[in-house]
């Protein structure tokens, strides 16, 4: 992943005192559709404080972003990115990105190979951004991986995930050539749009979907990459 230009008036800065750990908090809170217990603020003070990878992104004194992490097993080599969010209205302007190659620097500077973290997979901007941006590869398919949750993103919806593996230091996983994609399973556009204006098809969606990959998957194959327009492209298992 190319080092992306910090913006003009952008900082990343450590969440290192009790006022910035509540508002990170507030900020994923409002990015989450109000969600307060997504990160709270003594989980979050208390991952920061014992030397995990949390920051707030700030736009001038504004903090309009905030990353989470933790190490993982084996705790020497390896993250989980939590979570990650941009305020609404100022996202797809690189800001995640940022984010992202701070979290990656910040990771190799304490000799850390891989960051891992999850995302729905009926979202498209984020397979976009996940599978072709940053070149990860994907390592597993959950199915209604944490049970109900409240926020406003997925309150009545099951949330299945994609589990990832960014390897930090190897170049980005090429998205597969044509010859190799024995088949693929598209996405809505816009899911976010669509369980607001209808519900019903958006839970359609998710069954599909979660019917087509978990059955590709068992069929031996694997997820090797996205497209915009086919969506997510299977190619057979190594």
């Amino acid at each position: 992943m190319a080092d992306s230009a910090t913006p003009p008036g952008i900082d990343i800065r450590a969440l290192d005192t009790v006022e910035a750990v509540h508002t990170a908090s507030d900020v994923l809170a409002e990015v989450w559709g109000g969600d307060r217990g997504g990160m709270p603020p003594n989980l979050l003070r208390a991952l920061a404080h014992s030397g995990n990878y949390a920051v707030g992104l700030y736009d001038g004194e504004r903090m309009v972003g905030a990353s989470v992490a933790f190490f993982a097993a084996p705790a020497a080599r390896s993250m989980h990115s939590h979570i990650t969010g941009v305020l609404p209205g100022l996202q797809s302007q690189g800001l995640g990105r940022l984010l992202k190659q701070h979290q990656r620097e910040w990771a190799l500077a304490r000799e850390v190979g891989h960051i891992t973290w999850t995302f729905d997979p009926l979202v498209a901007r984020n397979a976009h951004f996940n599978l072709r941006t940053l070149g990860t590869r994907v390592t597993e398919y959950l199915v209604n991986h944490y049970g109900a949750m409240d926020d406003g993103i997925n309150r009545g919806d099951e949330t299945d995930r994609i589990l990832v593996s960014w390897a930090l230091a190897a170049p980005p996983v090429p998205t597969p050539e044509d010859d190799r994609v024995v088949a693929s399973v598209a996405v809505p556009p816009d899911i976010e749009a669509l369980r607001k204006d209808d519900p019903t098809d958006a839970a359609a969606w998710r069954a599909r979907v979660r019917d087509e990959i978990v059955r590709h998957l068992a069929a031996g194959l694997v997820i090797g990459g996205f497209d915009d327009e086919r969506g997510y492209l299977f190619v057979a298992g190594r």
